[in-house]
Formats: structure tokens, sequence, C-alpha cells
């Protein structure tokens, strides 16, 4: 116990440190972790990380949707079409994990880069 406590302070420390941006795409590393991890997995582990990347998909587009948004429009509309096409990919009744997980890590690359 008392060394989960010390990790658990050691991660909330280190989180500190980081940008928001580099936060942001740990967020998305962590989604596509989950998509790996279930690909090939039991339907109830693939269910769980399709519900996982689609709560991650629709914070992204209510953000983009907000009015206080200060991206460019292009940008807030770029993403708004890939989150988008992200959920109707996660629609489907045998979605591409691939192209998910493709998704995520183009997202957290440009997060990580930018």
């Amino acid at each position: 116990m008392q060394t989960a406590l010390r990790a658990s302070n050691a991660y909330r420390a280190s989180i500190a440190h980081r940008t928001l941006k580099a936060q942001e795409a740990e967020v998305f590393r962590i989604a596509s972790g989950g998509l790996r991890a279930a690909r090939n997995a039991s339907p109830t582990q693939q269910v769980r990380a399709l519900a996982d990347n689609r709560r991650l998909w629709t914070a992204v587009l209510d953000l983009v949707r907000d009015p206080g948004n200060g991206l460019p429009e292009g940008t807030k509309a770029g993403l708004a079409s890939l989150a988008m096409a992200v959920e109707r990919e996660m629609d489907r009744d045998d979605p591409d994990f691939e192209f998910l997980i493709e998704m995520n890590q183009q997202i957290a690359d440009g997060l990580a880069g930018g």
C-alpha cells in the first residue's frame, strides 16, 4: 500500500511539471493503449476500450464546439470533422481498431510536437 501511495504521489508531482499539451497527448496515448490491448481481446474488453475512446472524442467535439474556444476556425472545423469520423467508426458493428489507434496517435504526436 505504501508503495502505491508513493507511486501515486510521484506521478502527481511529475504531471505538475508537464505542459497542458503534453498531458493532453498522454490522454490520447492512454486511449490508444487501451484500443491496442482490446483489438484482439474479448468483446467486453473491446466495448470498454471503445467506450473510453468515445468519451475522449466526445470531449474533443464538445470543446471545439464551445464558443469560448480560442483555436482558429479551420483547426476547430478539422478537429470536429475528425471527431465525427472517429465516432462514426466506433458506431460500426466491426470498428477498425487500427484506424482509431492511428487517429489517436496522430493527435498525440501533434500535441507533443506543438
